[in-house]
């Protein structure tokens, strides 16, 4: 490992003006789930692909795509050393509720330390933070530590349509040792840390129809199949009275913690009372034998989102309903796959149909695999080594109870672990009216970033 100092100064000296750069790009709605604003996600992506020049010789292009564009930029100067590819997001959320919010969401404004703006903590200011690294080292040194490639996509919030096929079609150009993604977030403001799996994703809608219209529940009921008596036995079929999901072959493919996995999660820092006042929650409930965090992190779920049909206005409308409906999606855990889930819940539906009932299923648009980085990956120890140089503590190991497809997509078509290594928390309200980036992180992660390109490129480094 080479002397960071320079690096570091060099980054430290330009707080200011880096904080203006991600004011400057947090102002550009770029909300890539409406029509409207196709002309402002090309706008951030021009703007990420101009930084990038600007950085340093880095090689820049701009792929279309069927949706959004990718920003593509390459630097492989460092011959012997790994190749890291770096992934984040340009496009955000919509600025929902505007009355909510204590200042414009595309005005970013600062107050208290923190800078408010939509979309500033997932993902511009953290994805912004290594194009302004690879900045700093160009100025400094002349040249990076490691091979670098950036893959930058304006789709993430609309669940990254088109970016499976993109990796897909360019396998050779995305080639890389590790991937290290500026999106995901740390788990808790007050305690550094690094994320080593999330859940999958599958999902389902299904209907059970009844008569063939509604009828007049006098004339007509305890006659017929009421389909919202069907559907609420139905789905109460779905799990055991222990918390258990009650389909045949659920967890035939579940990777069991070990001892050791297990014992490491029951030392982090959480208090159940504490979690349910946070929620408001009476009770933690779930799969027995598990605590709240094993359930959340590494159990897989089946849950009902959502269950309608017949009258719902004001007042009484007496009839026996003619169909009901219900969402369900379950988050997976290592070994298991979206398709091979869809298919046993379906099995399972179709086998408890309640009598006088027929049903109908559609799955989901699309599932996600769970993802899973060994601990002795190099990438990640290097990733542990940083953090501890910048916060003075090793970083918790944690898990992500949600889904995040781009580390499935890179796992499954190229071989490819990632890393997550973003400097937003979980309480930074994004997705939620007075989305905020704390600028102490900004400044961290600047610091946590270069220690880490340097502790890659190891003692080959120049």
């Amino acid at each position: 490992m080479t002397e960071i100092t320079p690096v570091l100064a060099h980054l430290e000296a330009g707080h200011d003006r880096i904080l203006a750069e991600l004011i400057e790009l947090a102002a550009i709605p770029s909300v890539s789930t409406d029509p409207a604003h196709a002309a402002d996600v090309y706008a951030a992506a021009a703007w990420v692909a101009a930084r990038l020049e600007a950085a340093g010789p880095f090689t820049v292009r701009i792929f279309p795509t069927p949706g959004s564009s990718i920003v593509y930029a390459e630097w492989l100067g460092a011959p012997g050393a790994p190749t890291a590819l770096i992934y984040g997001h340009y496009d955000v959320q919509p600025a929902e509720s505007p009355e909510l919010w204590h200042s414009p969401p595309f005005a970013p404004t600062l107050r208290d330390g923190r800078l408010y703006a939509r979309g500033v903590s997932d993902d511009k200011g953290p994805m912004l933070i290594p194009i302004k690294v690879a900045e700093a080292f160009f100025a400094t040194r002349g040249r990076l530590p490691i091979n670098v490639k950036f893959m930058i996509e304006g789709e993430e919030e609309t669940g990254s349509p088109n970016l499976e096929a993109f990796v897909a079609e360019h396998r050779d150009l995305l080639r890389a040792d590790v991937v290290i993604s500026a999106d995901g977030g740390m788990w808790r403001i007050d305690e550094p840390s690094l994320t080593v799996a999330n859940r999958g994703l599958a999902g389902l809608e299904l209907a059970l129809h009844g008569p063939a219209k509604d009828l007049h529940s006098g004339r007509h009921g305890g006659s017929v199949a009421n389909p919202l008596h069907a559907m609420a036995s139905l789905i109460a079929s779905l799990h055991q009275p222990d918390g258990r999901v009650a389909v045949a072959g659920f967890y035939d493919r579940v990777r069991e913690l070990s001892a050791a996995e297990r014992a490491e999660i029951a030392a982090l820092p959480f208090d159940d009372a504490r979690y349910l006042s946070q929620v408001g929650a009476s009770a933690a409930v779930g799969e027995a034998a598990y605590t709240t965090l094993e359930r959340q992190w590494t159990r897989p779920t089946l849950e009902v989102n959502g269950m309608w049909g017949g009258y719902q206005g004001p007042g009484q409308m007496t009839v026996v309903p003619s169909t009901a409906h219900a969402k369900i999606t379950c988050r997976l855990v290592p070994d298991q796959d979206p398709e091979e889930i869809v298919a046993l819940v379906t099995r399972h539906l179709e086998s408890h149909v309640p009598p006088g009932t027929r049903i109908t299923i559609t799955p989901g648009d699309h599932g996600a695999r769970p993802f899973h980085i060994g601990r002795g990956n190099p990438a990640l120890k290097a990733a542990e080594a940083a953090l501890e140089a910048t916060y003075g503590v090793a970083p918790l190991i944690v898990r992500m109870g949600g889904t995040v497809p781009v580390a499935e997509i890179f796992q499954r078509l190229m071989g490819l672990d990632t890393v997550y290594f973003s400097f937003s928390t979980g309480d930074e309200d994004f997705h939620a009216p007075n989305e905020f980036f704390r600028v102490h992180r900004l400044h961290e992660g600047l610091a946590a970033w270069a220690r880490l390109w340097d502790i890659l490129g190891g003692p080959a480094a120049p």
